[in-house]
């Protein structure tokens, strides 16, 4: 059985900030209308590890994030299509965006061989031999029926000579038509319904970052991302290339930093106009016993909080928060009981949620420089009593 083809995407812009470059919009798929910014938990190969889609639909969450890679090995593309589409065999009714399997391919095999037709690579499960190309990457993302599909470009790691740069600049806005061209045949055939958003790179030259998107920005793609940041440049410099990309991204389209989940970051990146963002780190750091609060980061399964009454966040008012002291918590996490890890979770994405949530609500009032500043006055203030109790 094929999933259900997409309805048009669109996207409106419902509020641009006074005092910075923040904006607050929606758009719309298949699945439901999507709040911006948002923040999209990740569902490598179809979960969000140890939550269930109640509980981040009781997160307040719209849209979640699959990785072509990893499902397109296990348990394969058309096992997947045989069962409906990602959606139903995983049991999500929202909106799912997927990446392209790029970042996958260059950092996760050690094997790997780019050429101008794609990139060969060996699975990290079984090292068999694969092919993923432009068209192939399209193929995987149509199959699984997601609503937004990433075009397959070329990351480069840093630091990179300009001339690597450069060579992966033009081959990933080649990528970028044929990725195009592929999603048009396939829509041909009556299938290929997703958006498409094309991705910007460069790594942290702005010159590079410019000339790209001076030819990707004149591509029909629905949305466009900020790809080959967040990897080691550090937040200075990251935050210097977000704000340079959003000044040449269109208004009319939603912008998606890839790979961002520190609140810190996460509020610096919506004042420059950032709309959607997604990072596995608020999750992975929560199944360590590592948790962020609104006065900072906590270490739950630490010592100090064995008889500590108090909730993760007495700010907060998720499941976990409202129901279970840090003196369990830290109890659940010394026993290896794997209730920890999920109450830690269910909490982790509550409040990047409900952060991002409450940004779009500074921005609707005009005072989102006021929202950022009390934010991190209060996060960093926080953050170094916590970890000094750490």
């Amino acid at each position: 059985m094929d999933p259900s083809p997409s309805m048009p995407f669109s996207f409106q812009l419902e509020a641009q900030d006074s005092g910075t470059a923040a904006r607050a919009g929606r758009f719309t798929t298949a699945h439901g209308d999507v709040l911006t910014p948002a923040f999209m938990p990740v569902g490598t190969v179809g979960s969000v590890k140890t939550l269930t889609p109640d509980d981040l639909r009781g997160a307040g969450c719209d849209i979640l994030l699959g990785n072509t890679y990893h499902l397109y090995l296990r348990p394969g593309v058309e096992t997947v299509r045989k069962m409906g589409g990602l959606h139903k065999f995983m049991g999500w009714d929202g909106s799912i965006l997927t990446d392209s399997g790029g970042f996958q391919v260059m950092s996760l095999t050690e094997l790997n061989k780019i050429s101008e037709e794609g990139v060969e690579f060996r699975s990290h499960l079984d090292g068999s031999k694969h092919l993923l190309t432009p068209e192939k990457a399209m193929q995987i993302q149509d199959g699984l029926g997601t609503d937004i599909a990433m075009s397959f470009d070329q990351l480069v790691e840093l630091p990179a000579s300009i001339e690597t740069i450069r060579t992966a600049v033009d081959r990933t806005l080649r990528w970028a038509k044929r990725g195009l061209e592929e999603r048009e045949r396939l829509r041909g055939e009556g299938r290929g319904a997703m958006a498409l958003f094309g991705i910007n790179q460069g790594g942290t030259d702005a010159a590079e970052r410019a000339r790209c998107f001076a030819t990707l920005g004149a591509m029909p793609f629905d949305g466009f991302a900020l790809g080959g940041l967040w990897v080691g440049e550090g937040r200075k410099l990251g935050l210097e290339m977000v704000e340079r990309d959003c000044g040449d991204f269109p208004a009319d389209k939603p912008r998606y930093l890839m790979g961002v989940g520190h609140p810190v970051d996460a509020v610096e990146a919506i004042a420059r106009g950032v709309d959607m963002m997604d990072c596995v780190m608020p999750t992975r750091n929560a199944r360590r016993g590592t948790v962020f609060i609104s006065s900072g980061r906590l270490v739950v399964r630490n010592a100090a909080y064995a008889q500590d009454e108090r909730p993760l966040d007495p700010e907060c008012d998720c499941y976990t928060c409202k129901r279970f002291t840090r003196g369990y918590l830290r109890h659940l996490f010394v026993s290896n009981e794997l209730l920890g890890m999920r109450l830690a979770s269910v909490h982790a994405i509550h409040h990047m949620v409900a952060l991002v949530r409450r940004g779009r609500k500074a921005i609707q009032e005009g005072n989102y420089a006021s929202f950022r500043a009390e934010f991190l006055e209060k996060f960093h203030s926080g953050e170094t009593l916590v970890r000094a109790s750490s």
